[in-house]
């Protein structure tokens, strides 16, 4: 039984946008492993560096930016792809910039941790937890310029015991600030289970401990999590300061490219593979009417843009050797 709740045009752009998301990290497994063999190398290949994918976490991500406007922040952590894709962040040059190309949104001097695109504001970071004070920086910002926008830190389960997790929360609740942090709870912090490293059984909780909502969202539902965001973005436009949501989501794929996941219990991805949140969707949006063939032009028109978009990197220009510390702030010595 689908949840009407949800506004039927709202659930067809997270089915396809959710499409979209698995179909560019399923690419990504295949590109990432280019002139990576027979010997992995991780600084070989098409896409030298560290990969995190999130193949099954794409409801974290679409429940939340569903509610979201280009004005508004959002900042995520080195896992964003699922998050940039979901906030507008231009294709094309999000895929040239993981490729290190001159088209990218860094001039490909970032690399897939470190996407920036200001025109839907939109940033992430390699470093654990630190995107929630710049969020927070965000949220002030459009109070004191009595903007009706709002900021959202999305941040893995693990960065819930860092210091900037509990130090965005006091101020963001002592200043009543428009900020909604999202935990993608997938149950590892690296290769540590949730259970060994966090003493509370959701971190939604500990919002009472700032006095502010805490959302549990169970079951990787996308629908669950529209609702939940909706509650909190509404509370954060109407000057009611922050909201604290943990969605259970899981992590098909390992915690980088070529993690040989050793702490995965036997048959877990297979398990996790039963339940996937893209194909419940699409079994409600066809229990509300769709049509199998409306399905079939949203999953096409969504591969066919992530398809775009890596020709579009493969096609594009290197950066020069001579360009290295352009942009870049360095001392000038006389």
């Amino acid at each position: 039984m689908s949840d009407y709740s949800v506004p039927l045009p709202k659930e067809r752009w997270m089915y396809e946008t959710m499409v979209k998301i698995r179909h560019y990290e399923e690419t990504m497994v295949e590109v990432y492993t280019e002139g990576k063999t027979p010997v992995f190398n991780i600084g070989a290949g098409t896409v030298p560096g560290e990969m995190h994918l999130a193949s099954g976490q794409e409801p974290a991500a679409v429940g939340v930016c569903a509610h979201l406007t280009p004005e508004d922040t959002v900042t995520a952590p080195h896992r964003p792809h699922h998050i940039a894709i979901a906030k507008g962040v231009q294709l094309d040059r999000m895929t040239a910039e993981i490729f290190g190309k001159i088209t990218g949104l860094g001039k490909g001097k970032g690399g897939h941790m470190h996407l920036f695109d200001p025109d839907v504001k939109f940033s992430c970071s390699g470093i654990v937890g630190a995107g929630m004070p710049q969020a927070a920086g965000a949220a002030l910002a459009a109070k004191m310029k009595k903007k009706n926008h709002v900021a959202v830190a999305f941040a893995g389960e693990g960065a819930a015991n860092a210091g900037a997790f509990h130090e965005t929360l006091n101020l963001a609740s002592l200043w009543k600030l428009p900020l909604i942090v999202v935990i993608e709870d997938n149950r590892y912090g690296i290769s540590v289970p949730k259970e060994n490293s966090t003493a509370v059984e959701t971190n939604a909780v500990r919002g009472s401990a700032y006095g502010i909502p805490g959302y549990h969202v169970k079951g990787n539902d996308p629908l669950k999590m529209y609702r939940v965001s909706e509650e909190a973005v509404n509370r954060a436009r109407k000057g009611e300061g922050p909201s604290l949501i943990e969605i259970e989501t899981d992590r098909l794929l390992g915690h980088f490219q070529g993690d040989p996941e050793l702490y995965r219990e036997e048959g877990e991805v297979e398990r996790l593979k039963e339940k996937d949140p893209i194909q419940r969707l699409k079994q409600q949006l066809l229990d509300r009417g769709v049509q199998p063939t409306d399905l079939e032009t949203m999953e096409h028109r969504s591969r066919q843009a992530v398809d775009q978009a890596y020709a579009y990197a493969r096609d594009s220009q290197y950066p020069k050797a001579e360009d290295a510390l352009d942009d870049v702030f360095a001392p000038t010595f006389q």
